[in-house]
């Protein structure tokens, strides 16, 4: 039996039922499990001791939304300071030239990064597939690493040629599509407790994949069992081509095809109408906030406040590298706080509150109970934040973390087994994967 005992923490941020938060206990992990939470807990035989004195310990932090493979094209220029569809018609070219080693590559390194700011369970929309690329190039990255990840099959069915947004170069035909969600569901998808890998089916958006395939899509994930994600409501582009597609508006059209639900979470939804709200609210469909990105893309302030106070479950996503350009998750729940208080006022959201939305908020969106909290009997996905640093210095409460920093961790438990530890990944040799991945930056430079 393996066991850790993380001992004399300063402050234990549980997210539990009653969200506890404790002084000067010790968690006690047993095969990927928190096994006990006390004071002054004895270590077992063989017990691996580790000392977090001075620390805050945290569950580890969710990502409802990524794509792992844009962190090969960060600061792309002509994409730098482009709205949502003028930013994908720059990057869509570049990105037809990827292969599956850019796909490999760039998710590990998306996922170390994510890793250093707490994630301990990231989703992830992969919705192109150039040069043979597969889903699988992620989940053998996500492995590697040793993160908790749930993948989703995306796809792009309607090209330029037929009205759509990306080169016909990059979309598929809609029945291979559902055939190779069917391959990866059944290859990869575990449904049990504590899984480490998890399937979504999730067509790219409303101006990418038809009517159909939306359909067919939402009919495939439920009798799969798995979940369903898509684009939606993003921005004001995003409503007016709604409106005139689809002669409605975006949660409308969301709803008329069966993508509402408990088994369903949107990305962005920054701007979803009180009718809207009430829907996902009502269906208990869940929202991937991504409050940086919207930023960098001009997208508006998602009515955060708006959709917790209506019952929205949300979580927070950190989506792509080009369009963030950053993968830090901690950063994003600050952001997700400072943006409800620019629009509503300085108590609009709390740092407590935002460190639950980027927890248990995420695994809740995810189907994952199991995670997001710390209690016995949840898996042992644990954020160390050591809060002795120049970051945190001379604060007074634990709600430093979002208002001050550190904004990297200094140990990170998956499953009970350690990631990160004294602040580096020490599951994969990173100066050679940082090194590939910018020569292979460099070799889509040069092409472009």
């Amino acid at each position: 039996m393996s066991a850790t005992l993380l001992q004399g923490a300063s402050i234990i941020l549980t997210m539990d039922d009653k969200r506890r938060e404790l002084s000067n206990h010790d968690i006690l992990i047993q095969d990927g499990v928190i096994a006990q939470i006390g004071e002054n807990l004895v270590a077992p035989a063989g017990c691996d001791v580790v000392p977090v004195k001075g620390c805050l310990l945290t569950p580890g932090l969710v990502n409802t939304h990524h794509h792992l493979y844009q962190s090969m094209t960060r600061a792309v220029p002509g994409g730098q300071d482009a709205l949502l569809f003028g930013w994908l018609r720059t990057l869509y070219p570049i990105w037809q030239k990827f292969t599956p080693d850019h796909m490999h590559v760039s998710a590990q390194v998306g996922l170390a990064e994510l890793a250093l700011s707490g994630c301990t369970l990231s989703s992830d929309h992969l919705y192109l597939y150039p040069n043979g690329s597969r889903l699988e190039d992620t989940i053998h990255a996500a492995a590697e690493l040793g993160l908790r990840f749930h993948p989703t099959r995306g796809a792009m069915s309607i090209g330029e040629s037929s009205g759509g947004l990306p080169p016909d170069a990059l979309v598929e035909n809609e029945n291979a599509i559902l055939e190779d969600c069917i391959r990866v569901i059944d290859s990869f998808h575990d449904a049990s407790e504590g899984s480490m890998c998890r399937v979504g089916i999730a067509p790219c958006s409303p101006f990418s994949v038809s009517k159909e395939l939306m359909r067919q899509a939402a009919l495939l994930g439920r009798d799969k069992g798995v979940m369903l994600h898509t684009h939606l409501a993003e921005n004001d582009e995003d409503i007016a081509y709604s409106l005139e597609t689809f002669g409605c508006r975006p949660g409308e059209y969301a709803e008329s095809l069966g993508w509402v639900g408990p088994d369903v979470w949107h990305a962005h939804c920054v701007k979803l109408d009180p009718s809207e709200i009430a829907l996902f609210a009502k269906t208990g469909t869940g929202v991937a906030h991504c409050p940086c990105s919207n930023c960098r893309l001009g997208s508006g302030i998602a009515p955060l406040r708006h959709m917790r106070d209506a019952g929205v479950p949300v979580g927070l996503g950190v989506d792509g590298s080009a369009s963030n350009d950053a993968g830090n998750l901690v950063s994003e729940a600050r952001q997700a706080m400072l943006l409800q208080r620019v629009a509503l006022g300085a108590d609009a959201m709390s740092a407590r509150e935002a460190l639950e939305i980027a927890t248990r908020g995420g695994a809740d969106v995810l189907g994952r109970p199991d995670c997001g909290r710390l209690a016995v009997g949840k898996r042992a996905d644990i954020a160390i934040w050591d809060m002795s640093g120049i970051e945190a210095a001379g604060s007074w409460d634990h709600a430093a973390l979002l208002l001050a920093g550190p904004t990297t961790v200094r140990d990170l438990y998956v499953e009970g087994r350690p990631i990160v530890r004294n602040g580096k990944v020490i599951t994969l040799d990173m100066p050679q994967l940082l090194a590939r991945q910018q020569e292979m930056a460099n070799e889509l430079k040069e092409r472009a």
